[in-house]
């Protein structure tokens, strides 16, 4: 199998070397690049001409060098040779090396251009702009990923290394997922939309061959291209925020068997009862008024869970009905209370409080004591005016994994580690690294959601009520017949997810995610339906959770870009990877049980001894063991036949 998976990885990169472009040149703003091919012929489809170009000789030795490698990959994996694996690795550092030099040339052209004194400053920022579009191309891209794969693939022939990879075997369907995801959604980018050519001389057919693929590359690289750059980065992880909240709502409801429908509406009751409190609570408490609306956040949309939970205990009802049409309630309350500040009631006209004056549906703004603070306010600290972002959380967090492991084997380990984060954390809180970020609305409701994937993970496997929740779901009999209430237990985990879904209204009013701190009319509470699709690329897990958002979030902010430089291309496409991804996911990466979830080794082993439960023979070994083994306590059919015929005569 690992032969089989490295040839096919070696070969589709050697195809790529040959068949797509290797590097980008240059791009303009209406995506057309100067692409290089491995052969050294460049093909400019961009509307800039005449410019220089960065050198590519270097670039083009170690292309023939990855091709050369990858092949010698490709005849391994044929002969199933153990070496294989070092040709991968090496075809992977030549074709890094390759990106890192053509980068270098990039850089040195735009840093040319900023010195030179005599263009205009309109064609000075063209220019810089289009050697900051150069990259490398599928060309490259390729070998990189297949030099993994292999290099992984030959490696695993190690016992460690495949007990490590082995670990890693839940990661196998979202990633297969993904992968097919993206190759179906290129498929649709070639159908829709047309190569770009700024250049406008017509192309030949392997000239619009190369501008097809360079525009795939273009889009799934501006659409994971925010996770490269600081401002985009953290408006991803903005988007990313609130499918934090209701990803770990669905998935809490699927570790406990049950399947939570109703984020959309929790979210609601969480943004309604955060209002409340952020509102009209009394401005004397001060600071505590911010803690108590996230308290009602969460008490709203728990409150909310809390109903379907108590309906299914006791009564039997379906959670996925209830939850629906708790949706539909919540969203009725939510346009009564902002959508006007009268409503009629047995002929007599009622006032509202909660509509603020205007013909736009929102609630009056936040105290400013309930308000959370964006992360640069927060995490900020340089001196007059100058922005840094200290380095704190980070030496926290690589303390405390680095103490963890290195007192895995001491008794209270984790504590340890967690005071010596804490420590050393609060001790570089004040060096910082100078940024540069304007305008980020990313607030301190990320922190909530980071809070709510470590409760998430410590409850469910670190206590013996996240013991039982996980029992309730898998199988509710066997945890009753244990002494497991599961009435008690199906009320507590639809609590508890509807607890994080309501929690996601903080990042709308007392985060001011929509500029406002305000309940509005046009908050996106679907986003409780994206819950369910990051709930299952993550696994259900609070970790997968976590990476699914930011994905999903890198996307959505990526595709605001495609969709200014592309005209067939829009942000649907966003749309078509994540349905996609979900229906591959439910597919199970059309991946073989035997691959996801393999039997137990020492199974398989004793299998081959013994013999299989469907044929019930036993294996070559387990037979030839069976042969040479005495069996002095067992007898012949015929001593048993005659043993039988003698008890007969007898009792006559």
């Amino acid at each position: 199998m690992a032969a089989r998976l490295a040839l096919t990885a070696s070969a589709t990169a050697a195809a790529g070397l040959l068949l797509f472009p290797l590097a980008t040149l240059g791009r303009d703003f209406n995506a057309g690049g100067v692409l290089l091919h491995l052969t050294g012929s460049v093909l400019n489809l961009s509307d800039t001409r005449d410019v220089p170009l960065p050198p590519t000789g270097t670039v083009l030795a170690l292309g023939w060098v990855t091709l050369a490698l990858t092949l010698a990959s490709v005849i391994g994996a044929l002969r199933r040779a153990r070496w294989f694996w070092i040709t991968g690795l090496l075809a992977f550092i030549a074709a890094v090396v390759a990106v890192i030099l053509l980068g270098s040339g990039l850089s040195t052209e735009t840093a040319r251009v900023a010195a030179d004194t005599t263009l205009r400053p309109g064609f000075k920022r063209q220019l810089r702009n289009f050697y900051a579009g150069g990259g490398m191309n599928l060309g490259l891209f390729l070998p990189i990923v297949a030099g993994l794969i292999t290099a992984g693939a030959g490696l695993s022939a190690r016992p460690a290394w495949w007990e490590r990879f082995n670990r890693l075997r839940g990661l196998l369907v979202p990633i297969v997922a993904i992968g097919l995801a993206v190759i179906v959604g290129a498929v649709v980018v070639l159908i829709v939309q047309p190569a770009a050519n700024g250049s406008g001389t017509p192309l030949s057919a392997w000239g619009g061959w190369l501008a097809k693929s360079d525009l795939v590359y273009f889009v799934y690289s501006t659409l994971f291209a925010p996770v490269t750059r600081l401002n985009p980065f953290l408006d991803s992880l903005k988007l990313a925020t609130p499918l934090i909240f209701t990803g770990l709502s669905v998935a809490f409801a699927f570790r406990t068997g049950l399947f939570n429908v109703g984020a959309p509406g929790q979210l609601t009751m969480g943004a309604i009862t955060a209002m409340l409190v952020g509102v009209y609570g009394p401005p004397g408490l001060g600071w505590l008024l911010l803690p108590l609306s996230v308290i009602a956040a969460g008490l709203g949309g728990a409150l909310w869970g809390a109903i379907p939970g108590f309906l299914k205990a006791r009564f039997g009802s379906s959670e996925v009905i209830n939850t629906i049409m708790l949706n539909y309630v919540a969203s009725a309350i939510f346009i009564f209370m902002i959508g006007s500040d009268t409503f009629p009631f047995l002929g007599r006209t009622y006032n509202l409080p909660f509509k603020a004056p205007g013909f736009e549906p929102a609630s009056y703004e936040l105290q400013p004591s309930s308000r959370l603070p964006t992360l640069l306010d927060l995490f900020n600290v340089g001196q007059g005016g100058a922005q840094a972002l200290t380095i704190a959380p980070f030496v926290a967090l690589v303390v405390f994994f680095a103490g963890r492991w290195l007192l895995r084997r001491v008794r209270q380990g984790t504590l340890i580690a967690v005071a010596a984060a804490l420590v050393l954390g609060l001790l570089t809180w004040r060096v910082g690294i100078p940024i540069q970020v304007v305008g980020s609305q990313l607030n301190a409701s990320f922190l909530i959601a980071l809070v709510c994937v470590g409760v998430f993970g410590v409850l469910m496997w670190r206590t013996a009520t996240g013991y039982a929740l996980r029992a309730v779901g898998l199988s509710p009999r066997a945890a009753e017949y244990g002494g497991i209430s599961v009435a008690r237990n199906t009320i507590l985990a639809m609590t508890l997810a509807g607890m994080f879904a309501g929690l996601a209204g903080t990042h709308y009013v007392n985060g001011g995610a929509l500029d406002e701190y305000r309940l509005r009319g046009n908050t996106p509470v679907n986003v409780g339906f994206d819950g369910i699709a990051v709930a299952l690329m993550g696994q259900s897990t609070p970790v997968g959770v976590l990476a699914a958002s930011t994905l999903f979030g890198t996307i959505d902010t990526g595709g605001v870009d495609v969709q200014q430089k592309l005209a067939n291309v829009d942000r649907n496409i966003v749309t078509v990877l994540k349905a996609l991804i979900v229906l591959f996911i439910a597919a199970g990466g059309f991946l073989s049980r035997r691959v996801t979830d393999p039997p137990p080794p020492q199974l398989v082993k004793a299998a081959e001894q013994t013999g299989t439960a469907e044929t019930g023979r036993l294996g070559s070994a387990g037979a030839a063991a069976e042969r040479a083994t005495p069996t002095p306590n067992l007898t012949t059919s015929s001593e048993v036949n005659a043993r039988v015929e003698d008890a007969r005569k007898g009792s006559k």
